[in-house]
């Protein structure tokens, strides 16, 4: 049997690594993350939570960033909001629309493929919801092509909501699947570690009678099974995470090849060899996992495709600031955003403790 990825799915996994060097590189990463403190040019307004409304029809040139970034003005406690045009460019790619029958405007692929594109996304530190707008596409309108940003709640993992601010759509998963309208989630900012990634906790579960979902009090029901979108959405986190995993690597492995030491690189150290030969070993175990549970879909797979990929993204951003030494802490350094959304991924749709107690009872 061929392990090896096809022509197709290489040429898939470069088109989407070019289209983010050309419009989300590290020198932009920097630039947004420094912009989200920035005032907002976009009007406001507050229903359960306060939400920050940007003009569909901005270019990426008005970020607040500089231009060219993912993000966008602010919202309260300076938290942005996405650019949609470049949304709309990562829909009119396929990104989100991929899995959807070629016979209904999609490409036609599979979760092997998506995988690809979300490990992509995940090296770059693409911001958004992408998880759920991807999952929503052929479910939720304008969730395919970028035209309208999905975000999602989970009532079962009970964890923060990402990105509210500039979602149309929330994804509700509880023993069905719904959608509603953001400022329907009785909603309140928190404090996020990730810069790039604010948060919102639902303090009411948006499916409980009387709840404030419009008249009904209730989602939207859709034809989908709550438990397939759970799995999927791990899955594609997995493969973010396995993304920044492989960033981390690489960025350790050039730095100790440049920094110098005693004249010679800090490489040549082997305390520094071990390091980078540790990450190497966390970043394709994992790596392996999550490729094999997108071909599986199996329950345990994915699990255990989770948890070694948080466990890689997380471990392997800590090295590399060690490889990194003090400047590895300042804000100029994309190594502290790494750590950032690593402990965010790992706390999204499976935890560490989820994952293990669950493969615990499957073996």
């Amino acid at each position: 049997m061929d392990f090896r990825l096809t022509e197709d799915q290489e040429a898939l996994r470069r088109g989407m690594r070019d289209l983010l060097t050309a419009r989300f590189d590290a020198s932009v990463l920097h630039r947004t993350a420094a912009g989200t403190g920035a005032a907002t040019d976009a009007g406001t307004r507050t229903d359960a939570g306060t939400r920050t409304r940007v003009d569909a029809d901005a270019g990426p040139g008005d970020a607040a960033s500089g231009g060219g970034g993912l993000l966008r003005g602010s919202g309260p406690g300076g938290a942005a909001a996405l650019d949609r045009a470049l949304w709309r460019e990562l829909g009119a790619a396929g990104v989100f629309s991929l899995r959807i029958p070629e016979d209904s405007g999609g490409a036609g692929l599979g979760l092997p493929e998506a995988v690809l594109l979300f490990e992509e996304a995940g090296a770059a530190l693409l911001p958004g919801p992408l998880a759920a707008s991807h999952l929503a596409a052929g479910l939720v309108p304008g969730a395919a092509d970028g035209t309208a940003i999905v975000t999602a709640v989970d009532l079962v993992e009970r964890g923060p909501v990402e990105h509210l601010d500039s979602a149309e759509t929330v994804l509700v998963l509880g023993d069905t699947v719904g959608t509603t309208a953001p400022e329907a989630l009785a909603a309140e900012p928190v404090r996020s570690l990730d810069p790039l990634s604010p948060l919102h906790r639902v303090r009411q579960p948006p499916d409980a009678g009387g709840g404030p979902l419009g008249a009904g009090g209730r989602p939207e029901p859709l034809e989908a099974d709550p438990a397939v979108l759970r799995r999927r959405a791990a899955l594609l986190t997995a493969a973010q995470q396995l993304g920044s995993a492989g960033r981390t690597l690489a960025l350790a492995v050039g730095h100790a090849r440049r920094r110098e030491q005693f004249g010679q690189p800090i490489g040549a150290f082997q305390a520094v060899k071990h390091l980078c030969a540790e990450m190497l070993v966390r970043s394709e175990t994992a790596r392996s996992m999550v490729y094999a549970a997108a071909v599986t879909e199996d329950y345990g797979d994915i699990r255990a495709a989770k948890l070694l990929a948080d466990d890689a993204a997380v471990q392997n951003a800590r090295d590399c600031l060690q490889v990194h030494g003090g400047m590895g802490f300042t804000w100029e350094a994309e190594v502290h955003l790494h750590v950032k959304r690593a402990w965010l991924r790992a706390g999204q749709w499976v935890t560490a403790v989820t994952a293990e107690e669950e493969l615990a009872t499957v073996l």
